[in-house]
């Protein structure tokens, strides 16, 4: 859920991020699948939201349209999705992965 000048609005998102270390800031970007309600709302202008899953809420700027109406969407600070936050956890998810 994409929670936006007053509104809410469910969008799908592909999402992804990754750790930079000479900052110490986690940065998470993706895109928003085509929303007409989103679209209709933002006119394809830039604005603030705050991103909502089940897992967690973060603040987000919601950019620029693609040529396929999918707003981008970017934050840097905890993302709104679990991330592993041990190195044993790191490690049980690499061996998942390897075995799939």
């Amino acid at each position: 859920t994409l929670v936006c000048r007053g509104k809410e609005i469910a969008v799908e998102v592909k999402i992804k991020g990754y750790f930079q270390p000479l900052n110490g800031f986690y940065t998470w970007y993706g895109r928003i699948d085509k929303n007409d309600a989103l679209d209709a709302l933002l006119g394809g202008r830039r604005t603030v939201a705050v991103f909502v899953t089940p897992q967690g809420r973060a603040e987000c700027v919601v950019g620029d349209p693609d040529f396929w109406d999918r707003y981008r969407i970017s934050g840097t600070s905890r993302p709104p999705y679990h991330i592993p936050t041990t190195l044993e956890e790191v490690e049980a998810i690499a061996e998942s992965e390897h075995h799939s």
